[in-house]
């Protein structure tokens, strides 16, 4: 089997080598690639590079994931996060390949408190989900086999994430301000990645498989859930914090606008995943603890 891999260097693609090159011959391109194109605004570039390369299956873990940015670059986002996973479903329906695509719970309106299911309407707030749903869109059209992961509250150990921030912030202030009527599961870029591996090989022995999933870990919490467990771990592990165990103060996303509006409901139903790949999602504390095993050993 060869793989196309897009976004090699982001935090899912960076996991997505680990996870996909037992699998067989696998290409990693990212935007700078020399030999290759893997630059999101290039549609013909990447056309080329596809036929090029005659991949078994694509996985795209390319994005414009700056939320706020998004706002005030629409026509950048939708080349990288819609017209551009397009162009790669309509390589792959003329080789017959597989492609393999990740979407958000952005796509959502974030209303009401049950988890999303993959049959709910869609309603984004702003132009990432807007984008990553017309991504969704064109893919779904072109018949190619897919598999569209619909994920969310992405982190990974290797680059920024929110857990990193909060450490630091933690380390600095006596006191910390956090979101807390925001909510949903904190989703391994290393699960994700180690997920995908698993349906791909589902997948080609069952071509019913191709549709749309929710991918996310167990459990529920809010930010300042998040923020309190992240916390409470590094400073039971020994690490000098300066805020207070009772300093972590919970506020309504009213009190820190943002250009772009975030979804207050991203809850995920993950039934049909767990249950068309015959796998079980571990709760987001487990994934969490292990990432900052490995970021606060570095430290």
């Amino acid at each position: 089997m060869k793989i196309l891999l897009f976004g090699k260097n982001g935090q899912v693609g960076w996991e997505l080598q680990r996870s996909l090159a037992p699998l067989g011959e696998l290409v990693p391109l990212g935007r700078n690639s020399q030999d290759m194109c893997g630059d999101f605004t290039d549609l013909e570039g990447l056309a080329k590079t596809v036929r090029a390369v005659a991949p078994d299956v694509i996985v795209n873990a390319a994005a414009h994931t700056a939320v706020d940015k998004a706002e005030s670059e629409p026509e950048l986002a939708r080349s990288i996060n819609a017209l551009a996973p397009g162009v790669l479903a309509e390589e792959a329906d003329k080789l017959g390949a597989w492609l393999v695509h990740y979407s958000t719970d952005y796509v959502f309106d974030g209303s009401g408190d049950k988890p999303w299911l993959e049959t709910d309407a869609t309603g984004p707030l702003g132009v990432y989900g807007s984008t990553k749903l017309e991504g969704e869109q064109l893919i779904q059209q072109s018949g190619c086999k897919h598999m569209i992961f619909r994920t969310s509250w992405v982190y990974g150990a290797r680059g920024g994430n929110f857990a990193k921030t909060m450490l630091r912030l933690a380390s600095e202030r006596d006191s910390l301000n956090v979101i807390s009527d925001q909510f949903g599961a904190p989703t391994g870029a290393d699960l994700l990645a180690d997920v995908t591996a698993h349906a791909i090989r589902s997948a080609r022995q069952r071509p019913e498989l191709s549709g749309l999933y929710h991918l996310a870990a167990a459990g529920v919490t809010s930010w300042h859930g998040y923020a309190s467990f992240v916390i409470d771990f590094a400073r039971q592990t020994g690490i000098p914090l300066k805020v207070a165990a009772d300093a972590i103060k919970p506020i309504p996303t009213s009190s820190y606008p943002t250009p772009a509006r975030r979804p207050l409901n991203s809850r995920m139903d993950t039934a049909k995943l767990q249950q068309s790949f015959d796998l079980r999602l571990p709760k987001w504390k487990i994934g969490v603890a292990r990432m900052l095993i490995e970021v606060l050993e570095k430290s």
